[in-house]
C-alpha cells in the first residue's frame, strides 16, 4: 500500500484487524517490551500504546511481527518489487523478457527520492528527552532506538542517491551521555555508515547523520535490505511504498525524510567516543559496554501527529524473524545469481543468525578420484564467508545439491541430519583462525576477534546415524547427564567450564573412554550445561552449541591429529558449548514486570 504516514499505516491495520490499542498508560522501563514479547509469542497484532508514562507520544511496535501482516501492508507492490531487485542482480532478463520485466522498471524511474522544501512545515521540534523512552532488557544501559534509519551521506560524493540507510541501534540516554545533548550509535566499520565515517575523518570532517524513526513502513524496510550495488535504499523505500521518498534539507544541511514521524540530527566528530550498551540483542545475549560513536545532537524534529516506532530484540524468533522472512520473500534468487554455483542459503535464526549459516552448492568437479569429495563447494563457501553480511557467518555448512535435490535450508534437522550422515572428519572441516566475527559474539577471544569453520559434505552417506546409544554406553565417573539431541547427536552435561586446560583433559578422558564403545553412528558430541534444556528441541540446540562456542577453541574430537596443519578426527566431533567467564549473559525476563503487566488484557 502507499501508506503517506506511519499513522495512515497504523489505520489501516486497525480497521482490518492486525492493530490492538492499549489505552492505559504503560512505563516504557520493561512494561512495554514485555508485552510485545508476550503478543509476538502468541503471534499477535501490532500494538498501539496509546499513553507512554513520561512521553507526549504513543508509541507502537510489532508492525511485522508475521510474515502475514508485512505482506498485508504491502500487498499491492512485493511483486512488483521482487522483479526490480531481481532485474538488478541480472540485467540481461529484462532484454530476454522485455513484456514481463516492463513494468520494473518504470516503477524504479517513478521511485526515485523527491525533494521539496514545502514539507518542511509539517515538523516541530522537541527534545531527546520527551521522546519514548524505552528500555527492553534489565540490565540495558539505557532506552535505546531500536527501529531508527540512520541516514549518512558520501563526502566525496553528496546527495541522496549516493547516500546509505542502515538500521544500527542508537543509545538515548545513561552512561556518560550529556542529557539532550549527546547520544550513542552502534555499527560495524564494514557498514555503509562506517564508510562514510572513514571518509569524513581521512578529511578532518565531521559526519552529518539523519536518524529516522516511523514514516511508512517502505523506509524501515529499505533500511535493512540487502540491496544490489547501485540500487538506493530511498529508491527502493519508493518502490516498496507506491510512494517516492520525499525529503529537504533543513538550515544545517541535514537530509530529513519528510514522511518520517521523528528525525533527530547531529554529527559524528573525528575520533570522539563514549561507552555504549549494554543491550540485550539478537544473539539472545547482552551485547556489554564497549566504545562506540558519539552523536552530538544537533536537533529533534517531529510532525504533528508523530508515533514511536519500536521493537523488541532478543533470543529469537522475535520480531527481526520476520523481518528476515520478508527480505527473504523479496530478495531470496538474488543471492545465488551473484555468487556462481550457489543454490540457496539461510542465516539460521534460532541461532541467533550470523553464529550459523547452512548453504546448498553445486560439486560438478570431475577430477579422476573414486570418491566424491567437496570441491566447488569449498570454492562457494569462500565467497559466501566474503560477502556482506554474510561474511559473519561462524559455522558454515555446506552441501551438494546433487546428492539430494529436494534438500533445503531451512529444515534444520533435516539438512544436519543430510550434513552429518555424509561428512568426513577426518577431510571436510576447514578452519578460519584469528579473523573478524560479529560485535555481538562473544564466544571468541575478544571484541570482534574470533575463528571460523566450513563443515562441508558431498558424495555418498558414511554412516547411518543412531536413534539409540549403543548398549554398552556410559560415561566416565563423575560425568552427568547425557540426551540424544536428534539422530547422530549427542549433549552432554559435564562439569562448568574453567578454563582450556580443563577442556583438554575432559577431551582426553572422552577419548579414553569412548574408545571402546562402538559410535560410528554418532557424529557430534555437544558438552554444555544443561543436556536437557539443549536436547529438548531443535531450536535450544542450534543456539547452545553455536552461539556458545568459538570453532578454533571448542571444537574436538574423537582421535583428533593435525597432519600438515589440517585438522581432522576419526570419530565423533565434539563442541565445547559451555557458557565461559568471557562470554556475555543471557536474556532473562523480570518476573516482577511479567507479573504486572498482567493487568493488561492481552
Amino acid at each position: 500500500m502507499g501508506y503517506k504516514s506511519l499513522a495512515e499505516c497504523v489505520a489501516d491495520l486497525e480497521k482490518h484487524g492486525h492493530l490492538l490499542r492499549i489505552k492505559e498508560e504503560v512505563d516504557p522501563y520493561l512494561e512495554m517490551a514485555a508485552i510485545h514479547l508476550k503478543v509476538f509469542e502468541q503471534n499477535g497484532p501490532a500494538i498501539f500504546f496509546e499513553k507512554v508514562k513520561g512521553s507526549p507520544f504513543p508509541a507502537v511496535s510489532n508492525l511485522f511481527g508475521t510474515l502475514e501482516r508485512s505482506k498485508f501492508m504491502f500487498r499491492d507492490s512485493l511483486p512488483t518489487v521482487a522483479q526490480l531487485v531481481e532485474l538488478r542482480s541480472d540485467p540481461m532478463k529484462a532484454l530476454k523478457n522485455p513484456l514481463k520485466f516492463a513494468g520494473a522498471g518504470l516503477i524504479a524511474f517513478s521511485a526515485l527520492p523527491l525533494q521539496q522544501r514545502l514539507f518542511k512545515s509539517a515538523f516541530k521540534k522537541t527534545t531527546i528527552s520527551q521522546l519514548p523512552q524505552i528500555v527492553n532488557w534489565p540490565m540495558d544501559g539505557g532506552p535505546f532506538v531500536t527501529m531508527p534509519q540512520v541516514y549518512t551521506e558520501d563526502v566525496d560524493k553528496p546527495g541522496v542517491m549516493n547516500a546509505n540507510l542502515g538500521m544500527y541501534r542508537i543509545q538515548l540516554a545513561g552512561n556518560d551521555y550529556v542529557k539532550d545533548q549527546e547520544i550513542g550509535l552502534h555499527y560495524q566499520i564494514h557498514r555503509g555508515i562506517g564508510v562514510h565515517q572513514s571518509k569524513a575523518n581521512a578529511k578532518g570532517l565531521p559526519l552529518k547523520v539523519s536518524i529516522f524513526v516511523g514514516g511508512p513502513p517502505s523506509h524501515p524496510l529499505a533500511a535493512v535490505m540487502p540491496l544490489p550495488e547501485g540500487l538506493s535504499e530511498m529508491t527502493f523505500a519508493g518502490a516498496l511504498g507506491n510512494r517516492r521518498f520525499r525529503y529537504f534539507y533543513d538550515d544545517e544541511g541535514f537530509c530529513i525524510s519528510a514522511d518520517a514521524d521523528f528525525v533527530i540530527t547531529g554529527t559524528v566528530e573525528p575520533g570522539e567516543n563514549k561507552p555504549e550498551g549494554p543491550f540485550g540483542d539478537h544473539l539472545g545475549y547482552y551485547s556489554l559496554t564497549h566504545p562506540f560513536p558519539l552523536l552530538k545532537v544537533h536537533n529533534v524534529y517531529h510532525r504533528n501527529d508523530a508515533i514511536w516506532s519500536f521493537t523488541v530484540v532478543g533470543r529469537p524468533p522475535q520480531e527481526d524473524t520476520s523481518f528476515g522472512a520478508l527480505i527473504h520473500e523479496i530478495a531470496g534468487s538474488a543471492l545465488p545469481q551473484e555468487i556462481h554455483g550457489l543454490k540457496e542459503v539461510n542465516a539460521v535464526d534460532a541461532a541467533g543468525v550470523h553464529p550459523l549459516l547452512f548453504a546448498i552448492g553445486s560439486e560438478r568437479y570431475t577430477p579422476f578420484l573414486k570418491e566424491r569429495r567437496p570441491q566447488e563447494i569449498l570454492t562457494i563457501a569462500n565467497h559466501i564467508l566474503g560477502k556482506n553480511q554474510l561474511s559473519l557467518a561462524k559455522y558454515v555448512f555446506i552441501a551438494a545439491r546433487e546428492d539430494n535435490e529436494q534438500l533445503n535450508t531451512h529444515d534444520i534437522e533435516v539438512f544436519l541430519h543430510h550434513i552429518f550422515s555424509r561428512i568426513d572428519f577426518k577431510r571436510d572441516l576447514h578452519f578460519y583462525t584469528q579473523t573478524t566475527i560479529d560485535t555481538l559474539d562473544y564466544s571468541g577471544e575478544g571484541l570482534n576477534s574470533g575463528s571460523k569453520v566450513v563443515l562441508a559434505a558431498a558424495g555418498e552417506e558414511k554412516r547411518l546415524l543412531s536413534t539409540l546409544l549403543p548398549t554398552n554406553f556410559n560415561l566416565p565417573e563423575g560425568w552427568r547427564d547425557y540426551h540424544l539431541v536428534m539422530p547422530g547427536v549427542l549433549a552432554i552435561t559435564t562439569s562448568a567450564y574453567i578454563h582450556a586446560e580443563d577442556t583438554a583433559a575432559l577431551v582426553v578422558q572422552l577419548n579414553v573412554h569412548l574408545k571402546a564403545m562402538n559410535l560410528e553412528g554418532i557424529a557430534l558430541i555437544v558438552l554444555c550445561d544443561d543436556a536437557a534444556f539443549t536436547a529438548d528441541n531443535i531450536n535450544n540446540f542450534v543456539w547452545v552449541t553455536f552461539t556458545r562456542s568459538n570453532p578454533a577453541n571448542d571444537i574436538h574430537g574423537i582421535g583428533e591429529f593435525t597432519v600438515n596443519k589440517h585438522w581432522g578426527c576419526t570419530g565423533p566431533l565434539i563442541i565445547d558449548a559451555r557458557k565461559k567467564p568471557h562470554h556475555a549473559p543471557e536474556l532473562i525476563k523480570d518476573p516482577e514486570v511479567e507479573i504486572r503487566i498482567g493487568r493488561f488484557e492481552i
